[in-house]
């Protein structure tokens, strides 16, 4: 058969517009690792049907072109939430209301406060922030006798180990026994204090955290005088001994919600997080060795980054407002759309310069008494100003729900006695 002059002329034109386009996205493996030298050959394939464009925010882009942040990626999981969280929040979450005059909660029991946020609610962001203060899925009692924070120079690598204990006991929120302890006036008590090396042992702090927005009441154990001191109303966003994360990074944000002016959700987007990490985090029978902390790659500069794997995870961006006290000027955070946890948090100067990168892994926890819980397995506060880091990491030894312990096993005199070595 002859073609026609007119025919040939458009199907070669068909055939040269086929060409100039761009060869088709593929569907990238489970193992696969994204880094700063084929992020650009991979960023517009597809995970799970999201590009990995569409699930890097900017500021991940950054840290991967410019502090060689690596993404394995695995395929995701649900997260399992404890089956009397999700009757209490069923039972409670009608009688939950907020007042948006005073930003603050009432009718809260146990749960989660606020199952069903809509995008189109103007207080949406508080909302947000209430469902993490109350309703983060950590268990009654948060028993870590054990956790290091490894305190890495981004020049020369890892410059020092500690050995931290950190007890949580809630009074508030419980899923065993009653739901509330006490006369409610009181959400929690925490027990922070160093246990190596020698020159910071039992420095630690005590604070108990009240339910109507009065600033936490702290106290500091003193090595040198051997006594307790009241702290400060702002010693919930100072430093923790030295390391670059301050007592508002604990699990990336540990502030009562109306502490923090505004929140302004920015939107819901999938992103690459950790939710499921590799364990353990800590091996001490490889002491001494780059191996003892597998999750984190002691061994490349900047010595920080994490290796557990990343899965797809949809998230509320939410900007957090500070108030003109803080170190920061706001936080970015990027919360889980399926219970209130964050995995990552961009921190900002007071010029409004990105100062920290914040990055947490996620892995859900059996506790004692057979519930599940969702805990941090390894925590990654960057000080990019500083080129220096803080890395928090759990340990094997952990317990949530612990029995045995009570509210009296969380006081000042608990502190005193952890810093006079009894």
């Amino acid at each position: 058969m002859k073609l026609s002059r007119h025919a040939v002329a458009v199907l070669t034109c068909i055939l040269a517009g086929v060409l100039a386009w761009p060869a088709a996205a593929g569907e990238l493996k489970p193992g696969t690792v994204i880094k700063a030298s084929n992020f650009d050959s991979l960023k517009n394939e597809t995970f799970e049907g999201h590009t990995i464009a569409s699930m890097v925010p900017e500021k991940m882009e950054y840290m991967i072109r410019k502090w060689g942040m690596t993404l394995k990626l695995r395929h995701s999981e649900e997260v399992p939430m404890d089956p009397r969280y999700v009757e209490a929040t069923k039972k409670y979450a009608g009688q939950v209301k907020y007042d948006p005059k005073t930003r603050l909660v009432s009718g809260y029991v146990a749960g989660l406060p606020f199952p069903n946020p809509s995008m189109d609610d103007p207080n949406l962001g508080d909302k947000l922030a209430w469902n993490h203060h109350y309703g983060a899925p950590h268990g009654d009692v948060m028993d870590f006798k054990k956790f290091a924070f490894l305190l890495i120079d981004g020049n020369r690598g890892l410059e020092r180990t500690q050995h931290w204990f950190f007890i949580r006991y809630f009074m508030k929120g419980r899923l065993t026994g009653t739901p509330t302890e006490g006369d409610g006036s009181v959400i929690s008590k925490t027990l922070l204090f160093a246990t190596y090396p020698q020159d910071i042992k039992g420095l630690g702090t005590f604070a108990i955290r009240y339910d109507n927005g009065k600033v936490e009441d702290n106290w500091a154990y003193i090595k040198t005088v051997r006594r307790t001191r009241r702290l400060s109303g702002g010693a919930w966003m100072d430093p923790i001994g030295g390391t670059d994360e301050l007592n508002d990074d604990i699990d990336i944000f540990n502030a009562f919600p109306t502490w923090y002016t505004k929140y302004k959700v920015l939107g819901k987007r999938w992103v690459l997080a950790i939710a499921h990490a590799t364990q353990p985090s800590w091996d001490e029978s490889k002491k001494g060795t780059p191996g003892e902390f597998p999750t984190v790659d002691l061994k490349t500069a900047p010595y920080w980054n994490m290796t557990s794997a990343y899965e797809p995870r949809e998230v509320y961006v939410i900007e957090a407002t500070t108030p003109k006290e803080h170190p920061y000027s706001k936080k970015v955070l990027y919360m889980d759309t399926k219970f209130p946890r964050y995995y990552v948090c961009e921190a900002y100067d007071r010029k409004n310069e990105f100062w920290k990168y914040i990055n947490f892994a996620l892995r859900p926890f059996k506790n004692e008494d057979g519930s599940m819980s969702v805990q941090s397995a390894t925590g990654l506060t960057i000080d990019l100003q500083r080129r220096h880091a803080t890395i928090f990491i759990d340990h094997p030894s952990w317990k949530v729900n612990t029995p045995g312990i009570t509210a009296n096993s969380v006081t000042l005199g608990k502190l005193e006695e952890a810093g006079q070595g009894k």
